[in-house]
This record gives C-alpha cells, sequence and structure tokens, in this order.
C-alpha cells in the first residue's frame, strides 16, 4: 500500500516557484466561495509517521488560505475531561460548522494504531473501534461533509535521519522523545498496523491518500492541490433539491397492533401512597447518585411522548432529589443556527455528561424520526438512517459508563384533550398550550406511527425504552422514578 509513496518523487523550486501563486489564489477563492455558499463544513484530516511533518503541511494551508476561517486542532493525549465522556466526544468538539474548513492531525484514526501497536488492544478491538469510525466517517458524509483524508508517509531510513536531524539541532531538539525512537524501532509493526487500518477506513465517502512526505514541496503541493480539487468539484455541485413528502416504507404490523396500543391506561395511584411512595422513591434516588460508586458512572435520563403527558412534572420529581450541582436539565426545542450548520448528533453530543453527573433531556435526538419524519423537515433518507446513528451513540455512551433511561410518556387521545383544555381555561397553565399542539393533535396518528417505529428499532439492551402510561400523573411520575433508581442500582452494581 505504501510503496508508491516510497519513490521519491520531488518539486524543484523553479516549479514550486511557478505553481504556488496560481495555487493559493485559486484556494482563497474557494475557501470565499465555501464561506459564502455556507452549504458544507470541509474537515480535513493529516496523518502519518513521527517525522512526516503534519505539522508542516498544516502550517502550509493555513499559510496559503486565510486561516480566520480555518479551525485547527490537533489531538494528544485525551484530558481528565475528556476521559469521563465516551472516545468520540472530542472528535464531535472539534468539528468545523458548515462554510468553514477544519483541519485535524492526530484524530480518531492515531489512538487506534498507536493502542494495537503497544499492546493495549487486541485486534478484535481494533476491528471494532474501525468499524465505529467507518460509521462516523459515514454520517459525516451523510450530513454533507466534505471529508478529506490524507496520510503522510515516509520511507523508514528516511525517518531515521530527520529524527537525528531534530535531535541533534538545539532549536528542533525538543520535538524528539524518547518515545519517538521507541516507536521507530517498531516502525514495522506500526507500517502493519497502519496498513490494515487504512485498508478498511478507505471508504467511498472517505478515502485515504497516501502521500509521500520525503519531499516537502511534492508533499505540500500535493495535498493543496488536492484540497482544491474537491472543494471546488463540491462547490460546483447544485444545491440539493427539497425531497418530495412521501409514505414512509415502514409497515404496521399485519395483526394491527403496536406497542403503545397495548398500554394499560387504567393504572392509578391514590394520593396517599402517591406522597409515600414519591419520599421513598426520591430518597433512594438521592442516596444512589451520592454513593461513591457514581464518580464512575454517569446517568443520562431521556424523556419523550405526548403532549400534555407530564414529561415537565416528572422530570420535577427526578431533579427534586438531585445535588443542583451534579446535574443539568436540557430542554429540546428547534435548532439554532449554529447547531443547523452541524451534524444533527452535534447538538446532543456537547452535552454528554461527564462521570459523576446527569443530564435530563426534555425531548431529546428522537424529534429526527418523529417530529423532522412527521413535518416533512427531514427528508426520508435522513431520518431513516437515524435510528442507526442514534442507536449508536446510546451505545457509546452506555459502554463508557454511562446510564441510558428512556421514558416514552403516552395518554390517550381523549385525556390529551382533556388537558388542553385545562390549560387553555387555567391562567397559570396557559403558557403551557400553543397552537402548535393544536396542529401536532390533528397529525395524531402519523406520531403514533412514528413512535412505535421509533421503540421497535431503538429499543436496545444498552438503552431500552420504558412505556409509561401516563392518564394517570401520579402512577406515571412513580413509574419513571422506579424506573431510573433501578437501572441506576444495576449500573453502579457494575461500577
Amino acid at each position: 500500500m505504501f510503496e508508491s509513496a516510497e519513490l521519491g518523487h520531488s518539486v524543484d523550486k523553479k516549479s514550486w516557484d511557478a505553481q504556488v501563486p496560481g495555487l493559493r489564489e485559486a484556494l482563497l477563492n474557494a475557501q470565499f466561495e465555501l464561506a459564502s455558499q455556507k452549504r458544507f463544513p470541509v474537515i480535513v484530516l493529516i496523518g502519518g509517521v513521527d517525522g512526516s511533518t503534519n505539522g508542516e503541511t498544516a502550517k502550509r494551508l493555513l499559510e496559503w488560505m486565510d486561516p480566520r476561517h480555518i479551525k485547527v486542532r490537533a489531538f494528544p493525549e485525551p484530558t481528565e475531561d475528556e476521559r469521563q465522556r465516551p472516545p468520540m466526544y472530542r472528535f464531535w468538539q472539534a468539528l468545523p460548522p458548515k462554510g468553514k474548513i477544519g483541519i485535524l492531525f492526530g484524530g480518531w484514526h492515531t489512538a487506534p494504531i498507536v493502542d494495537r501497536a503497544e499492546g493495549r488492544i487486541t485486534s478484535a478491538q481494533l476491528d471494532q473501534t474501525i468499524q465505529r469510525i467507518i460509521r462516523f466517517e459515514r454520517m459525516l458524509a451523510a450530513e454533507g461533509a466534505l471529508l478529506l483524508k490524507y496520510w503522510l508517509h515516509i520511507p523508514k531510513d528516511v525517518q531515521k535521519k530527520r529524527l537525528k536531524a531534530l535531535a541533534k539541532h538545539p532549536q528542533t531538539s525538543w520535538r524528539v522523545t524518547k518515545l519517538d525512537y521507541q516507536r521507530f524501532k517498531r516502525y514495522d509493526v506500526f507500517r502493519r498496523i497502519t496498513e490494515h487500518f487504512i485498508r478498511q477506513t478507505s471508504t467511498g465517502e472517505a478515502p485515504w491518500l497516501i502521500t509521500e512526505a520525503t519531499d516537502e514541496r511534492y508533499r505540500d503541493l500535493t495535498v493543496g492541490k488536492s484540497v482544491l480539487a474537491a472543494v471546488q468539484e463540491r462547490l460546483a455541485e447544485p444545491t440539493s433539491a427539497v425531497v418530495a413528502d412521501r409514505t414512509p416504507p415502514l409497515l404496521p404490523a399485519i395483526d394491527k397492533k403496536d406497542v403503545l396500543g397495548e398500554l394499560d391506561f387504567g393504572k392509578k395511584l391514590a394520593k396517599a401512597k402517591y406522597e409515600d411512595a414519591l419520599e421513598r422513591w426520591q430518597g433512594r434516588l438521592a442516596t444512589l447518585t451520592r454513593d461513591t460508586r457514581f464518580t464512575r458512572r454517569a446517568l443520562v435520563v431521556v424523556f419523550e411522548g405526548n403532549d400534555a403527558a407530564g414529561k415537565g412534572g416528572a422530570i420535577r420529581r427526578i431533579a427534586g432529589p438531585l445535588d443542583p450541582r451534579i446535574y443539568d436539565i436540557v430542554p429540546v426545542a428547534a435548532p439554532t443556527e449554529e447547531e443547523r450548520a452541524q451534524p444533527y448528533l452535534w447538538r446532543f453530543w456537547r452535552h454528554v455528561p461527564k462521570l459523576g453527573t446527569a443530564t435530563i433531556f426534555d425531548r431529546s435526538w428522537y424529534g429526527r424520526v418523529l417530529v423532522e419524519r412527521v413535518e416533512g423537515f427531514a427528508p426520508e433518507a435522513d431520518w431513516m438512517r437515524a435510528y442507526t446513528e442514534i442507536n449508536d451513540f446510546e451505545h457509546q455512551m452506555a459502554r463508557s459508563g454511562i446510564v441510558v433511561v428512556k421514558c416514552w410518556l403516552a395518554v390517550t387521545k381523549q385525556e390529551q384533550l382533556k388537558r388542553f383544555k385545562e390549560r387553555e381555561n387555567t391562567a397559570f397553565k396557559h403558557f403551557k398550550i400553543t397552537e402548535e399542539d393544536w396542529r401536532n393533535r390533528k397529525k395524531w396518528d402519523a406520531y403514533h406511527r412514528a413512535a412505535c417505529d421509533m421503540v421497535d428499532r431503538t429499543s436496545t439492551t444498552s438503552a431500552p425504552w420504558t412505556l409509561v402510561p401516563s392518564n394517570d400523573k401520579y402512577w406515571a411520575r412513580i413509574h419513571v422514578l422506579k424506573t431510573v433508581c433501578k437501572a441506576l442500582e444495576k449500573g453502579l452494581a457494575g461500577a
């Protein structure tokens, strides 16, 4: 795989001086058009062996373009804060918005290669990571990102000379460490693992360009021209047309039954029993979140459900016993301009809690397969692939020690109407009812079907749905509290 990058390509100074001015002008023009259109972000991944001067290539791109519109991030060892969240968390934070360019070195590709070469993970674990990376990059491409990946390669003898030259010069000796020499001794091991990694992660959506980095002029011209060609090609593409509304391809059950239609809405709890149970279960939740083992776990509670099903009341009963310093409540509404400039899940990844804390979502990432599906805000292809992306997101949280609890609060159509009218006629509840609530009610059947499909496709072992019949608010609140406590108890038992 690397043989073609070891042929000794070079560019003389005369050719360099002749090509660079035109290339710089074209890159600046493309960058300006990118910022003007704001249709997609450009993500440039730069990787390579030690001594391939990845940083110099990034500096060259910054020199040739306007650095004010380029976001550069390097990824050394994760910080303490990053170690307390899923591994992909820090990469989500580094994604550039639409209209901008992000240059990432040491991105999501570096750690898996190093960990495998140094024996910290097995071959099977490396392949699992590779599959996660492929899904991530496929999602970025589906969201419209232009992902350009460059592996800067130098032969073993060139790397040895460069390390010696850097170590010898007083002004560059700090760039060479004992770790660099240790890894150089295992050059062949790193090369074998890297070839496997690149072969697996070079996909149609995000192929790797292996670039010889022995000659810096050849290296920089190759990368610069490649970036220019890719950006120009994407800019020349027509703006995506609005996808027409069409019947969703997911068919209802043959027996006409569904998971929500089978709920028992007759469950009730007397007020006196409710108050006793509330004190008992809130006390248990308070104790669980103060357990020393909770410092090795985190909690995410997701609330979805019909309008007026009692999500706000349930959230208050969950938050009540918690230390205010350890939790956040995230109300989810229509995305902001900043959020629309990023991949869909970005605005939820930014709220993933660190260990020892909790996040409660009032509505969530399920908006894509609910309101965006029903109202036609997302094309069919987008909400159909969202099921898999959501499952992957929740699985990553669960694997990193986050207890994920998802509650769907359901009421009957008759009970919802009763609550809507009560809100309209009660002064301190009037703010809770809007024209949008009435519009959504007219699409009851469409939302019901979307919710059933959602539960069928996203209730997993690591993040199961709890369906809560909520015609009686007292019963529903206690059931939610019990669900959260039992899930947290199970999570702490494995901490």
